[in-house]
């Protein structure tokens, strides 16, 4: 092993190796535990399983590589919304979050971005199959919009996914309003649409399970609206 390598860069670092990416998976893990499902024994099933995946993450101290942190244009939203995060239900998962802002790679995942969304929205990968953590379990990871953002329609093949909103106030579907502490679950195939309060972004933080194929490969595309006929 080469001794002169920066630590960030050598071939043996591990999750344990910084303490700061472990505090904040455990943090996901306790919202999954504290937010109720409210009666709901899909969303119930969904979240213990959510956490069965992250306790065997913690457990397997996976290899861990952390990179210098990428910005696009919506994350000069990204203090504002860590402070408005900061004193409410999910403040214990800001700090955290607040504490590796300078690592976060933020990016698209679309081949082709609709107009305008490009500077309204990205995410961040936190625990997946290209992620600082790595694993082919589970996907956990940030995603930031900004203020007026409309999310077009969209689904994923195979994937169940879950939003717990961390700050801010957003919809789906023009079904409710979900402000801190509240928790969206998708099962897979699901169409949903996001669109954010006019005055303040919203950050909101993700799970995804599937099969290891599903997650691995996940082509995310936005639906087209049909054609009028003629």
């Amino acid at each position: 092993m080469d001794q002169t390598a920066p630590p960030d860069l050598r071939p043996d670092l591990h999750l344990s190796d910084r303490p700061a990416w472990g505090y904040l998976l455990r943090d996901f893990l306790e919202m999954y535990r504290i937010i109720p499902a409210g009666g709901s024994a899909k969303i119930r099933a969904h979240q213990r399983l959510v956490r069965e995946k992250i306790t065997a993450v913690l457990r397997a101290d996976p290899p861990l590589r952390p990179a210098e942190g990428s910005a696009r244009p919506v994350t000069t939203h990204l203090q504002r919304a860590l402070d408005q995060g900061r004193g409410g239900a999910m403040s214990r998962v800001i700090r955290s979050i607040d504490g590796l802002a300078g690592q976060l790679s933020w990016q698209y995942g679309y081949e082709k971005v609709p107009r305008g969304l490009d500077q309204k929205y990205a995410y961040a990968e936190l625990l997946g199959p290209t992620g600082p953590v790595t694993s082919n379990q589970i996907i956990l990871g940030l995603v930031l919009f900004a203020p007026g953002c409309i999310y077009p329609n969209h689904a994923h093949d195979g994937i169940t996914e879950s939003y717990i909103c961390l700050s801010g106030a957003m919809s789906q579907n023009d079904q409710g309003v979900y402000v801190p502490g509240s928790m969206i679950f998708n099962p897979p195939g699901q169409m949903h649409r996001i669109t954010v309060a006019d005055l303040e972004p919203s950050l909101l933080a993700y799970a995804w399970v599937g099969p290891v194929e599903k997650l691995i490969s996940q082509k995310m595309v936005f639906s087209r609206k049909p054609r009028k006929l003629a």
